[in-house]
Order: C-alpha cells, then structure tokens, then sequence
C-alpha cells in the first residue's frame, strides 16, 4: 500500500490514521480530502471538499482508503442529516474511490451495527455497511469498536463521558466485547486491514482491536 486516500481525517479516529500513516515509511503519499485545512506535510495532498458535492478528480484513485467519516445525532440536528453524513457522505465517497479503481477501503463501523437495528445509529451504519459491500471493492474491511476513549473531543458529549467513566471503574467485570477501545488502537487496526486488504468482506469486532 503506496497511495491512502483518508476520509474524516479531522475527526478523534481519523486524526490517528492520518498521524500514523504519514509516519508509515511505506506510505509515499496520503490523500485527505476536509472541509478545512491540514497541517501541511510532505507525503499529505489535502484537497479541500464539499461532502455535499464530491468532486471527480484523479486522487480518488488510490491502493486503498480508510473511511472515519461520521458525526452524532445531536450535532448533526435530525435524523435525516446524521443520515447524510454517516451513511450518504460515505457511499457518495467509496462510489468515486471504487470507480477511480481503488481495490481496497476500510470502515470504522460501530460495535452492533446491523440494517435490521431498531437503533437509529446501528441501523445506519449496518446500512452503511451493506451499501458498501455492494459497491464490490475487492478487500471491504468493517472495523467495528465499542465506546472510544481518545481524550478530549473537540465538541462535548456527556454521555459519553459518563460512559466512559463507567467503563473504566467496571473494566475488570466487563467482557473483552464490550470495553471501551483507545482511539489509536482503532486507527491501527484500520491501517492493518488496508495493509493486509484481506478478499471479501471481514470484521475486525471490538475484542480485537486492542490486540492489533
């Protein structure tokens, strides 16, 4: 894997894999289409985007991509856009990277995720997932962590806070499956299954991801 073309490189996940990427030796170039822009680096071609409008253009032809696009129900502001960013914004995203030829693309999912889910969040990106797989990428890889612990986000969530509070004081009592995972360890496992782009489409479930 040369080329990486990154989605949500802003976000707590995303930051990880563009930090790691960038200092992957085996990584000429890292592509990052955001809304605003990076830090400049070396390796980093960082083209500035409308997800609403996704433009053609020959940097979406990459050896693989890893996509942490996603957003919440509470800062999105309904349904419907969470919707748009997490499942819309995405395909909209893998459809241009399939065509252009990459192989290869890597979802951070979530823990549960399922399109039958009665949960607004696992519905979509079990949804999301499946549009995915329909696209016909050769390696599709769903990475899918429970509750992130990463440190302080750039916007406030308390209940996820009071989560994570929770799942730190219970750690010993709670089975692998569930526990809160380190965002970088989420990063990692998602530059692993572009490294390994397995055929088919695979899981890496929450349990695994702290061995990566």
């Amino acid at each position: 894997m040369r080329r990486l073309l990154i989605l949500g490189a802003t976000g707590l996940v995303g930051q990880h894999v563009l930090g790691q990427a960038l200092s992957d030796p085996g990584v000429v170039q890292v592509v990052a289409p955001t809304r605003r822009t990076l830090v400049p680096h070396p390796k980093l071609l960082n083209p500035i985007v409308d997800f609403k409008a996704l433009p053609q253009a020959d940097w979406w032809a990459t050896d693989a991509v890893v996509c942490c696009l996603g957003t919440t129900l509470k800062l999105a502001g309904s349904p419907a856009a969470f919707r748009e960013v997490d499942h819309d914004h995405v395909l909209a995203a893998a459809r241009l990277a399939r065509v252009a030829g990459t192989p290869t693309f890597a979802l951070n999912s979530s823990l549960g995720a399922a399109a039958g889910s009665g949960n607004l969040y696992l519905r979509t990106k079990g949804e999301t997932e499946d549009d995915l797989a329909a696209l016909g990428f050769t390696s599709l890889t769903l990475v899918r962590p429970s509750l992130l612990d990463g440190g302080p986000r750039p916007d406030t969530r308390p209940g996820e806070a009071v989560g994570l509070w929770f799942f730190r004081l219970a750690w010993p009592l709670i089975p692998a499956r569930y526990r809160a995972v380190r965002t970088d360890a989420v990063a990692r496992a998602l530059l692993r299954a572009v490294r390994q782009a397995k055929p088919g489409r695979s899981c890496v479930e929450n349990a695994e991801i702290s061995k990566v």
